[in-house]
């Protein structure tokens, strides 16, 4: 069971980091951080708009770095900020939208990169099994939050 253990989280570890690498090489002439690329998925799959908690509750990432994100891509003209009830959502822009679609080309090759070597069947099965594993975390993490409460 140790080496199950062991072999996941150093192989998640290991992936979450060559990703963030990878991230971090392909927006960096844009002057931007692998969190953008993060912020972008999310807002441009919600096209309603989200707020700034939404996004760091789907993200994972904490507010004070959501908030540092988005003030850049705000500043770049990337994303705004609409009304919606007593909140703000953040929204994509045209200028963002142009960006986004350059950087999902960059995700797709990275993501195709490093599928390389699979039948479209072990991939599907592959990611079908992340997915499955990913939200039986969330919902035990979900679980030990309500513990400390």
């Amino acid at each position: 069971m140790d080496d199950l253990y062991i072999n996941f989280t150093v192989s998640i570890a290991r992936l979450n980091k060559i990703i963030q690498r990878i991230k971090s090489i392909e927006v960096k002439e844009y002057g931007l951080q692998p969190i953008h690329a993060s912020c972008w998925y999310y807002i441009r799959k919600n096209p309603q708009g989200l707020t700034a908690k939404e996004l760091c509750e789907l993200s994972l990432e904490d507010k004070a770095a959501i908030s540092r994100a988005l003030k850049t891509l705000q500043k770049e003209g990337y994303i705004k900020y609409e009304p919606r009830g007593r909140n703000e959502v953040i929204k994509i822009t045209d200028k963002g939208n142009e960006l986004a679609e350059i950087i999902t080309k960059k995700i797709n090759s990275a993501v195709k990169a490093g599928s390389a070597k699979l039948t479209d069947e072990e991939r599907k099965f592959f990611y079908n099994s992340l997915l499955e594993i990913s939200d039986n975390l969330v919902n035990y993490y979900k679980k030990l939050l309500n513990k400390e409460v």
